[in-house]
């Protein structure tokens, strides 16, 4: 089984993706109000939204729409579960945005290729913005469902098991799509830094 410990390459995708204001919550158990459940979890969802593929004003509406229908449900939300209800109606939400925006995986590549191109100083790395927007970049080159697990286990530090259970899947699958996800993340960060040597770069 693939854990800890996590992912590491010169992009740190944890620390790309987390501003001191998204530090998620911690709510109290027990069926909530819809305001207390959007103040606890609201910066988790974003970060789904963004992280699988939607842009900043997509992700924004699909937030928007995750709690529109998690308040129609309130009472199906089970007490201590309510990260894992929102969840899976945010993967939903997801797909459906995806489907209705679809690009295809070509042309994930080509944007990887103006991304790489646009790097042309160390400099430019540690800029947040330019990074986050590489990493949005490569995750948009994994199919789907190994975006998924990359994205609930090396961003949002979720355990092999629980995502298993968030996704309904046999443990070892959810254990083989985290190592192919972080096999093919790999491959790109090592293309990028591939192109910066050949650019007489240090990675």
């Amino acid at each position: 089984m693939i854990d800890r410990p996590r992912f590491h390459g010169y992009l740190d995708v944890r620390e790309l993706t987390l501003d001191p204001l998204d530090r998620p919550a911690t709510a109290p158990a027990g069926t909530l109000p819809i305001a207390t459940l959007v103040r606890a979890h609201h910066a988790y969802i974003w970060r789904l939204c963004r992280r699988l593929g939607l842009g900043e004003s997509d992700a924004d509406d699909a937030v928007q729409q995750v709690f529109i229908i998690a308040s129609g449900r309130v009472s199906d939300i089970l007490p201590g579960r309510e990260r894992a209800f929102l969840y899976g109606v945010a993967l939903n939400v997801i797909a459906k945005w995806r489907h209705a925006r679809a690009r295809s995986r070509e042309d994930a590549e080509v944007d990887l290729d103006g991304f790489e191109s646009e790097l042309s100083s160390l400099d430019d790395l540690s800029d947040q913005h330019r990074a986050r927007r590489v990493l949005d970049a490569l995750l948009d080159t994994l199919p789907l469902e190994l975006r998924v697990v990359f994205v609930l286990y090396e961003i949002e530090e979720q355990t092999v098991a629980e995502i298993a259970e968030a996704l309904g899947i046999p443990l070892g699958t959810a254990s083989s799509r985290l190592r192919r996800a972080r096999e093919e993340f790999s491959t790109r960060l090592a293309r990028l830094a591939a192109r910066r040597r050949f650019e007489g770069e240090t990675p």
